[in-house]
């Protein structure tokens, strides 16, 4: 089964929510429908960023898992950029049809 990996740039937290929360929601929206393989934060010149690692069976059903994901994270932060990438052997590669929004 294909491996994916949707990024989101996090921005301001919502009242009340506490920091160490936003990583650990955004892998179970994830967990409820598929296997979770990894999951990160990382700061990019300043930027915090999440990433969730899971399995999908096509680029179709992985596109839904993260927008499910991004709609979680969105309710305990404002989330700026996302990026969805499917893992092709040792690299990764970005899904341009991916549209969060959708």
């Amino acid at each position: 089964m294909p491996s994916y990996r949707l990024t989101l740039t996090i921005g301001a937290l919502r009242p009340g929510v506490a920091p160490e929360q936003v990583l650990p929601a955004a892998a179970e929206a994830a967990r409820e429908r598929t296997t979770v393989e990894a999951w990160a934060l990382t700061v990019v010149r300043g930027e915090p960023r999440i990433s969730v690692r899971y399995t999908a069976q096509d680029d179709g059903q992985s596109a839904d898992l993260g927008r499910r994901v991004r709609a979680t994270v969105s309710t305990l932060a404002d989330v700026g950029a996302s990026r969805l990438d499917r893992r092709y052997g040792p690299r990764w590669h970005r899904l341009a049809r991916f549209d969060p929004s959708y």
